[in-house]
């Protein structure tokens, strides 16, 4: 019923948001003669917050159309290579000269867990400069029709596996926060097998591989309360005007609420300031908060059936450092994994996967060679900064790139 009242106060709510940005253009454009109102940019800047508060956000484009190679602007096009009902996997082609060598294949698989994958364009955006980049890009659980299924995490897993396989077996996987668990459960169920697609290395950032280290708040949230907490209090159906019309999901406007709550104060002053930019008519400000809010409130909704296994089997038994995970009755064994070199990263500031958590995948994949194997914590790094950002670009990434080129 939840679902249907948010559905119901957001088409209450389209009238007045349209009607809001029409008010801030037309207290705002030079050529409206009530931009030359007193006090008509604090009308402007007041109408555009509540736009900006009441509207909808639709998924962002990653908007990746060059890349600077060597000095020269070369075209990049986003190319759908394998179509899932849960998933798309998408390359990011480069038209580069014939004669030039090829570079080190790169899969990125993106978080499911609220935002969309264009959370790491960032991260999209130093890699295609010098690798041939794919990523995951998960569908929003509300548009995929019920007769698709049910998703749980071990078909998450399956994903994983199809496509390395699919790019294989010289390809590089970069798995970013929540991935990290089940990507790891993927190679190591592929190096159980010996399956001949493995891939050549595996960089794991900012993930919950063993949550039991240094708890945030997300993980003291996942332990305090009982499953049937989590299945009772934010599982609900989507609603009728949605393709996936009574698929049972973790909606994303609650996964938002939970976003906001673990900081309001910085959403509260952050928001204050950009209504004080508009005023004064700092536009390079205010244009940064608007691009980065576009990214941040456009969430999507979870297959109820994955977030629950997920938060059972990582954050609530601990399956994989305890080594009790099975996947379709096959045990998880990362010291199997012996050929795929290992790069661990987190942030001394992370709030979300604390000091260690992704680091337990060095203890937990003994059979890979020391050698093989390094780790990397970056300081005065939050989690966002892992990624995205200055640090991710000038601090973390030189470090991934070589780590790529020696195991390419």
């Amino acid at each position: 019923m939840l679902y249907q009242l948010h559905e119901l106060q957001r088409a209450f709510l389209n009238p007045m948001t349209a009607f809001a940005e029409a008010g801030a253009k037309a207290f705002s454009d030079p050529h409206s003669p009530l931009a030359y109102m007193p006090f008509a940019n604090r009308v402007a800047a007041g109408y555009e917050l509540f736009f900006r508060l009441g509207k909808e956000y639709e998924k962002p484009e990653f908007g990746l159309h060059t890349t600077i190679i060597e000095g020269r602007e070369v075209p990049v096009v986003e190319k759908v290579v394998l179509q899932k009902p849960f998933c798309r996997l998408i390359h990011f082609e480069r038209f580069l000269p014939a004669k030039r060598p090829a570079d080190p294949v790169v899969l990125v698989f993106a978080p499911l867990s609220g935002h969309h994958s264009t959370l790491l364009r960032d991260t999209v955006r130093q890699l295609i400069v010098a690798h041939d980049v794919y990523i995951t890009d998960w569908v929003d659980a509300r548009m995929v029709p019920l007769a698709e299924g049910p998703f749980h995490l071990d078909d998450y897993i399956e994903y994983a596996q199809e496509f390395i396989r699919l790019l294989g077996p010289d390809v590089h996987c970069i798995s970013v926060c929540q991935p990290t668990a089940p990507v790891l459960a993927a190679i190591s169920l592929m190096a159980t097998a010996k399956d001949p697609k493995l891939p050549r290395s595996m960089t794991m950032m900012g993930g919950p591989i063993d949550p039991r280290r240094s708890p945030t708040a997300v993980n003291t949230l996942a332990v305090t309360k009982p499953f049937s907490w989590f299945e009772n209090n934010v599982i609900y159906s989507v609603p009728a005007n949605y393709p996936g019309y009574l698929r049972r999901v973790y909606p994303g406007f609650l996964q938002h609420a939970g976003f906001v709550a673990m900081n309001p104060d910085r959403h509260l002053e952050s928001h204050w300031d950009f209504y004080l930019d508009l005023v004064k008519g700092d536009d390079e400000d205010a244009q940064a908060h608007r691009k980065f809010y576009d990214e941040y409130n456009a969430v999507l909704d979870m297959p109820a059936e994955y977030y629950l296994d997920t938060i059972k089997t990582v954050f609530q038994d601990h399956a994989m450092p305890l080594g009790t995970w099975k996947v379709r009755d096959q045990p998880v064994l990362p010291a199997d994994i012996r050929t795929v070199a290992l790069f661990t990263i987190e942030g001394e500031l992370d709030d979300i996967s604390g000091s260690g958590q992704t680091e337990a995948a060095q203890g937990l994949c003994a059979g890979i060679p020391k050698t093989h194997k390094q780790h990397f914590t970056a300081p005065q790094c939050g989690h966002y900064g892992i990624f995205s950002g200055r640090r991710w670009r000038e601090v973390i990434y030189p470090r991934i790139h070589d780590f790529i080129r020696k195991y390419a």
